[in-house]
C-alpha cells in the first residue's frame, strides 16, 4: 500500500478505511477532510483526515443508562 495520504484521493481512501474498520467493530468514528491548502514546506498541498477518536480508539455513543469505553480486547493484531 504506497498511498500518498495527504493529497485529496488518499486522504479520502483514508476516510474510509477508518470508518469500515471501526464499524465493523461497532464503533461510530466522525472523520473529516481539512483542506490545508499550499504547505510552503512539502511544496504541494495538503488534506488533513481528523477524527473525534481519543488517543486512537473511538467513542461509542452513550445510551443514558450506558457508560462504554472502547476495549482492547479483540483489537490486538486486527490492523
Amino acid at each position: 500500500m504506497d498511498y500518498d495520504f495527504c493529497n485529496v484521493d488518499g486522504a479520502k481512501r483514508l476516510k474510509q478505511r477508518i470508518e469500515e474498520f471501526w464499524r465493523e467493530r461497532g464503533y461510530n468514528v466522525d472523520v473529516k477532510l481539512i483542506e490545508a491548502g499550499f504547505v510552503a514546506a512539502m511544496r504541494s498541498a495538503r488534506t488533513d483526515v481528523r477524527s473525534d477518536m481519543v488517543n486512537g480508539f473511538p467513542t461509542r455513543r452513550e445510551d443514558a443508562n450506558e457508560r462504554s469505553r472502547p476495549s482492547m480486547r479483540g483489537l490486538v493484531g486486527a490492523a
